[in-house]
């Protein structure tokens, strides 16, 4: 068996074009969706996610905004920001890019961002409706892995899924969007016990620990479905993923590549949810006329 690859980048370019054509239509109501970043220090890697939002944000029509903050800002004068931007009216969804320094508390930041301008899915209200099955802005990682199995019809009420990882961005959020789609999950970690046993019953397995080309044949199930929402650079320099992709796809079914896999969804739904927040303000603007 040689799985069938899942294109993140297709995925993402057919979202897109779907995306595109809904900003057109704001438009035509006078509202351009529009993205704030605020980005603190110089971190080489946050740099370019944030280019990259921006250049999304350019070729869908939507409005950029970008702040940037030597690393030496203050925590009040950061927090002073988010409000003025929850208050401005072309500004629909605002996004601090993380990490953040040590002298600045990244929850205190995060819960500052109005839940109705939060497109990361962070703030604990938007979590808290995920959690419970409300209409909520979803984390971007966990989301696009979620829009790539329904595009490639792939069932996940009644399947077992195992989740290697459990960040906040990504691990339990992940999860709980596959329970509320009716899966059994099983979260697994640093501190779970013979790892293999339980990955090895997974017949979804997302792989989202961070370090390179871990996960193995011997942890896969034949026929499993295996996400990589790993990024790492192997021993060569090259871009990898948490799954040793050329022994995993000859005994999964679907697997994800690295790169071109779940990387090219995170920007495509966080510009999802740019327009969803964009749509709701002038929901709400017809509803006060």
């Amino acid at each position: 068996m040689t799985a069938q690859i899942i294109n993140g980048k297709e995925i993402a370019k057919k979202k897109r074009s779907e995306i595109a054509k809904e900003v057109d239509e704001l438009k035509k109501n006078h509202v351009i969706p529009g993205l704030a970043v605020i980005l603190v220090g110089n971190n080489q890697a946050s740099r370019t996610y944030v280019k990259s939002k921006q250049k999304a944000c350019q070729e869908l029509g939507m409005h950029s905004l970008l702040i940037e903050y030597p690393e030496t800002v203050q925590e009040s004068e950061l927090l002073s920001k988010i409000d003025e931007l929850n208050h401005d009216d072309a500004i629909h969804g605002i996004l601090v890019q993380l990490p953040l320094p040590d002298h600045i508390n990244e929850v205190k930041v995060i819960e500052a961002i109005s839940p109705a301008k939060d497109v990361d899915g962070f703030h604990p209200i938007n979590i808290g409706r995920m959690m419970t099955g409300q209409d909520a802005f979803l984390p971007c990682t966990p989301y696009g892995v979620m829009v790539m199995l329904e595009e490639m019809n792939i069932e996940i009420a009644g399947k077992h899924v195992v989740i290697i990882g459990r960040s906040n961005i990504v691990g339990k959020p992940s999860g709980q969007l596959f329970l509320n789609e009716n899966a059994t999950v099983t979260y697994c970690h640093s501190k779970t016990k013979n790892l293999e046993e339980h990955t090895k019953n997974a017949d979804i397995l997302v792989a989202a620990v961070g370090r390179a080309n871990f996960i193995t044949a011997d942890y896969i199930k034949e026929g499993a479905v295996v996400i990589d929402v790993g990024i790492n650079r192997n021993e060569e320099g090259k871009l990898c993923g948490d799954v040793d992709f050329e022994e995993a796809k000859e005994i999964a079914s679907y697997i994800t590549p690295v790169p071109g896999g779940v990387g090219p969804m995170t920007i495509t739904m966080l510009m999802y949810n740019t327009l969803k927040a964009a749509k709701n303000f002038q929901s709400k603007l017809q509803k006060t006329k």
